[in-house]
């Protein structure tokens, strides 16, 4: 089955909130011919944006190329969150790694938030950043440890921009009855993706970047140069960055088996008065918790809800994705339950199995970048960066990143699927228990 396709109309932004107010793109034309480049970039998402521009100001001429539009994917319709750290506890990555290392993906980490801040300043980009987010524990027995893991962060890490909440300012932020406690990270905070992603376009594009939409990879020719052929167009290139994230499909059986695509889905409420905001998340910050499947929340710039949650493991969305989303936040704020749902969507994003993004040299001068487990607003955006300086001869963060172990999925890219849904059935379990 298709992943670019089968949920969606060619060269068409779903019907998400994102795409009904962002400040649009007008469409690129499609690669034609013999074309020849220093790096062709293969993905129009914060990972191939980001190395398309972080490359040209540098000074290397770049094709890129996106099979839909720029920002089409994940990166235009995911939940906004600019999450601080790794997807993973700094306590899990120093037992996995070391404290030497671990440290280092802390560093790296810091730096993908302020790289969002500072492109959300640029006029590029029209999109503000909003600070903080709420970690929300659904259980009572997960308060302890975030009180230990933000005293964790203060005192070994130096980082004193996450506090405990306790459960009375929990519900004091937060207007509901589902969390005992927390922490809020003022680090971290929120943007509109799809704003950011264009952003990336436009200053790509005025450092000189070519960028062709409606433009598929078929297959890609390994050798000095390498050649992207799509159906319509041969592209020479010196590097090739693949940035496809969830939607890889099968180009490369070894990152095919580490990274899986699976869907998630978001519901937009009517627009609420700055009242009614306050009542529900004070101080406009957004919020995350504890379950497994994670519910994330925030409000837009005109006051509606954002609300994510639930996940499915086949390709095709579900009929009715407000219905299934609605359940989630209800239980989250019982009191909107005759709000209405204004938009609905779902995206493809990239999971691993440790959930720490997958880097990987594929070739001397092919890298991907990929695997970001729904903490790509940051990190995918500073793979875009690392991307550049790794062909520029600076490959310090990238063999970081890429030392990491990615696990196979059991029974490869075959049975990755069937697998996860039964582990997934089990995790959604214990998140009711």
């Amino acid at each position: 089955m298709d992943l670019l396709t089968v949920n969606d109309q060619p060269g068409v932004y779903p019907a998400s909130y994102y795409a009904a107010s962002a400040t649009p793109l007008a469409p690129f034309a499609q690669a034609q011919g013999q074309l020849q480049c220093d790096v062709c970039v293969v993905g129009g998402g914060f990972t191939g944006l980001s190395t398309a521009l972080h490359l040209a100001q540098r000074g290397y001429d770049v094709i890129l190329i996106e099979a839909q539009r720029v920002g089409f994917g994940a990166s235009g319709r995911n939940g906004g969150q600019v999450g601080q750290g790794q997807r993973v506890d700094q306590e899990e990555l120093e037992n996995m790694l070391g404290v030497d290392h671990a440290r280092a993906l802390w560093a790296i980490a810091n730096q993908s938030v302020d790289l969002v801040r500072g492109l959300a300043k640029s006029d590029f980009v029209h999109a503000d950043f909003h600070d903080g987010i709420i970690h929300a524990d659904h259980r009572k027995r997960y308060v302890a440890h975030s009180r230990d893991y933000v005293r964790k962060l203060n005192d070994d890490y130096g980082y004193d921009r996450v506090r405990f909440l306790d459960a009375e300012e929990c519900r004091h932020l937060v207007n509901s009855p589902a969390y005992f406690g927390g922490s809020i990270d003022m680090e971290a905070g929120h943007i509109h993706p799809l704003e950011l992603a264009l952003g990336l376009a436009r200053m790509a594009v005025a450092a000189g970047v070519r960028i062709y939409e409606q433009t598929r990879m078929t297959n890609l020719e390994h050798g000095t140069p390498a050649t992207v052929n799509t159906d319509q167009a041969q592209i020479r290139a010196d590097h090739v960055v693949l940035g496809c994230n969830g939607y890889l499909g099968d180009v490369n059986r070894h990152v095919a088996e580490r990274v899986m695509p699976i869907n998630n889905y978001i519901i937009a409420t009517e627009p609420m008065s700055p009242e009614a905001q306050e009542n529900l998340i004070r101080n406009n910050h957004a919020v995350a918790d504890s379950k497994f499947v994670v519910n994330y929340f925030r409000f837009s710039d005109d006051h509606r809800l954002l609300f994510g949650g639930t996940e499915s493991y086949r390709y095709k969305f579900p009929d009715d994705i407000a219905g299934a989303v609605r359940r989630p936040m209800l239980e989250i704020y019982p009191q909107l339950k005759e709000t209405r749902i204004d938009f609905a969507w779902g995206g493809t994003l990239g999971i691993t199995m440790n959930r720490m993004p997958h880097f990987e040299r594929l070739a001397g001068n092919v890298i991907s970048c990929s695997g970001f487990s729904g903490h790509g607003v940051a990190m995918a955006t500073l793979s875009g960066q690392i991307a550049a300086e790794t062909i520029s001869g600076q490959a310090e963060r990238f063999d970081l990143m890429a030392k990491v172990p990615t696990p196979t999925f059991p029974g490869g890219a075959a049975l990755r699927s069937p697998l996860l849904v039964l582990a997934m059935l089990w995790f959604s379990l214990r998140d009711k228990l």
